[in-house]
């Protein structure tokens, strides 16, 4: 594998193709994808993820891989680089919500929090007020 991880700007019709396939909301993805990242290889994208930003808190979004690349790096590459872009910016936490993968993100740091004690600004964002279900989990990292 010659993976790449690179913006996701000018690959917005193929992360939508693969957030569709795993199942992920793309009605609301921004207009332009600042701050999503997606990875390569031989010029195939093989996953995503993206990171919006309120205030000093950043909201972990649209993290996943093709189903047939699974458990070969990629979305702990991808989380890695907006983990990093998070701490570049001088963010003070990451937040998510998650239905499906709460166990790979405790493995990966992130604690469960109660809805109610993340932050107002995050709150805000679609993935809590209207595409993410009651039921999904919400997690938090410290940065």
């Amino acid at each position: 594998m010659n993976m790449e991880i690179k913006p996701a700007e000018l690959y917005r019709d193929e992360v939508i193709e693969l957030l569709a396939a795993q199942e992920l909301p793309t009605v609301d993805l921004p207009g332009l994808l600042n701050n999503f990242f997606v990875a390569i290889d031989n010029n195939a994208i093989t996953g995503v993820v993206g990171l919006e930003i309120y205030g000093n808190y950043g909201l972990l979004r649209s993290l996943a891989v093709n189903s047939s690349l699974k458990n070969k790096g990629i979305g702990a590459a991808l989380l890695k680089r907006i983990e990093t872009l998070a701490t570049e910016k001088g963010l003070g936490a990451i937040y998510l919500l998650t239905e499906t993968a709460k166990d790979y993100f405790e493995y990966k740091g992130y604690e469960h929090i109660a809805r109610m004690d993340i932050p107002e600004e995050v709150k805000a964002a679609s993935e809590f007020t209207h595409v993410c279900p009651d039921t999904a989990v919400a997690m938090q990292k410290s940065l």
